[in-house]
C-alpha cells in the first residue's frame, strides 16, 4: 500500500519515528507547516530526515496555513490511504474530502482528549466530530485519548494506541559525571542539594505559577533545605515568574537556565533527581503527552505530573511505582508531593529504576507498529494473523 502522511512539520522528536516508518512502509510525507505555530519553540526549528517528504509552501491567514498544491500531490498521488494529523484548519478537511473523493481509507492520528474551548474550536467542532466518526481508523497518543474518543461517539475498535515514543537510546545514554559536575558548577547548584527540573516553554498552560507556589510552601521539608528547582526553557512568562519567584522569597533556591537546544538537554536530566510536569488545562491546550516525561525517565529521573498530562493519563506514570500525579492548578498537594519525594532519597532512586523499566516499554518501533495496525485495519487488510 502506497501511503500519503500529511502532518504539519517533522520536529526533533519524530524524526526517528518518520524514518522507521518510512522503513517499514511505503510512504510520502507532506508538511503543510513551516514550523510557526504558537505552540511551538521557534528556536526548535524543524527537521528532516532519511524518508520521502516535502515541505509545501503557503500563507497564514490567522492561524489557518493555506498551502495550494496539496490537494493536487494528494490526488495525483495514487495513494491507498491516507494518514493525517488533526490540527490544520485547511489541511485536515482537504485531506478528508480527497480521501472520500477518490474512495480510499482515511486514518486520523490525534492526542487532543477534551473538547478545545476557543470560539473558532467551538464553532468547527462538529466538523472535528464528524471527522473523528467517520475515519476509518484513528491513531491515538494514549488510552486516554482512546477514552476521550469513545465519549464522542467513535467506535473504540477503530481506535489504535500508537504508545507516543522518543528515541530512547539517545535519551537513555550515561552522562560522563565530569560533564554534570560542570553543568552544576555552571548554573551555581549545592554539590550536596537535590535538583528538582522542569523543562518546557515558559507559558501560562505549562503551570509554573503553581510550580513556584509549591516550591515555596514546600520549604519545612528537610530535603527541600538545599535542594534548587531548575527551570529550562524560554518564553513570554519568563519575566512574570522571575518576579514571582523574588516575590515568593525563592529566588535564591530557583534557576531559570534559559533555552536549551533539544540535542542539548540530556545532561539536565541526567542532574535531577526529580522531574515536574504542572501543565494546566486552558480553553485552547490540555497536555496531549508531555515527551519530557519519556525523555526524565531514561535518564531514571521519577516525575511529578498534574493531571492534565497526557503521560499521566495516557498510563506511563504511575502513582507511587515511577512517580506521583496531582491535580492541576493544586499548589498545596504539589508541595505535599514535592517535600515527600525530597525528603525520601530511597524512594527516589527506587522510583526512578522504574521509571527507566517503564520508558524501555514506549519505544518507536512500538509507535510504528500501532500506525500499520490502523492503516491495515482501515484498509481492511489482515496484519500479523489477525483476521
Amino acid at each position: 500500500m502506497k501511503i500519503a502522511f500529511v502532518t504539519n512539520i517533522c520536529p526533533h522528536y519524530r524524526r526517528p519515528t518518520f524514518e522507521l516508518l518510512a522503513k517499514r512502509s511505503d510512504t510520502d510525507f507532506y508538511f503543510f507547516s513551516a514550523g510557526d505555530e504558537w505552540y511551538w519553540q521557534q528556536a526548535h526549528g524543524v527537521e528532516r530526515g532519511d524518508f520521502r517528504h516535502q515541505y509545501l509552501r503557503g500563507w497564514r491567514i490567522g492561524r489557518t496555513r493555506i498551502t495550494p498544491t496539496l490537494p493536487w500531490k494528494l490526488l495525483r498521488g495514487g495513494y491507498d490511504v491516507y494518514v493525517k494529523c488533526i490540527n490544520g484548519k485547511f489541511a485536515l478537511p482537504v485531506t478528508f474530502l480527497i480521501a472520500r473523493l477518490r474512495r480510499k481509507p482515511f486514518v486520523l492520528w490525534t492526542g487532543v482528549w477534551m473538547r478545545l474551548q476557543t470560539p473558532i474550536h467551538r464553532l468547527i467542532f462538529p466538523l472535528t466530530r464528524f471527522i473523528y466518526r467517520h475515519a476509518d481508523a484513528v491513531v491515538v497518543y494514549g488510552e486516554h485519548v482512546k477514552r476521550y474518543l469513545a465519549s464522542e461517539g467513535v467506535d473504540p475498535a477503530r481506535i489504535f494506541v500508537a504508545a507516543h515514543a522518543v528515541d530512547n537510546a539517545a535519551y537513555g545514554q550515561p552522562v560522563d559525571p565530569a560533564e554534570l559536575a560542570a553543568l552544576r558548577g555552571r548554573l551555581g547548584l549545592d554539590e550536596a542539594g537535590a535538583v528538582v527540573l522542569s523543562l518546557g516553554r515558559l507559558v501560562a498552560e505549562k503551570g509554573y505559577d503553581y510550580l513556584l507556589r509549591a516550591w515555596a510552601a514546600a520549604g519545612e521539608s528537610v530535603g527541600r533545605a538545599r535542594a534548587t528547582l531548575l527551570i529550562v526553557g524560554e518564553g513570554d512568562d519568563r519575566g512574570r515568574l522571575e518576579a514571582l519567584a523574588a516575590a515568593l522569597g525563592v529566588a535564591a533556591t530557583v534557576r531559570f537556565a534559559g533555552y536549551v537546544p533539544a540535542g542539548e538537554t540530556r545532561p539536565f536530566y541526567a542532574l535531577a533527581d526529580l522531574f515536574v510536569l504542572p501543565s494546566v488545562t486552558t480553553a485552547s491546550f490540555k497536555e496531549p503527552w508531555g515527551l519530557v516525561v519519556n525523555e526524565a525517565f531514561n535518564q531514571g529521573a521519577p516525575v511529578i505530573a498534574s493531571d492534565a498530562v497526557g503521560a499521566a493519563a495516557g498510563g506511563m506514570v504511575r502513582p507511587g511505582v515511577n512517580g506521583l500525579i496531582v491535580p492541576e492548578r493544586d499548589s498545596g498537594t504539589l508541595a505535599r508531593a514535592l517535600a515527600d519525594l525530597l525528603d525520601r532519597p530511597e524512594l527516589r532512586r527506587s522510583m526512578g529504576a522504574a521509571a527507566r523499566a517503564t520508558v524501555a516499554m514506549w519505544t518507536n518501533e512500538r509507535m510504528v507498529e500501532g500506525f500499520l495496525r490502523a492503516v491495515a485495519a482501515a484498509a481492511g487488510v489482515p496484519r500479523n494473523g489477525e483476521e
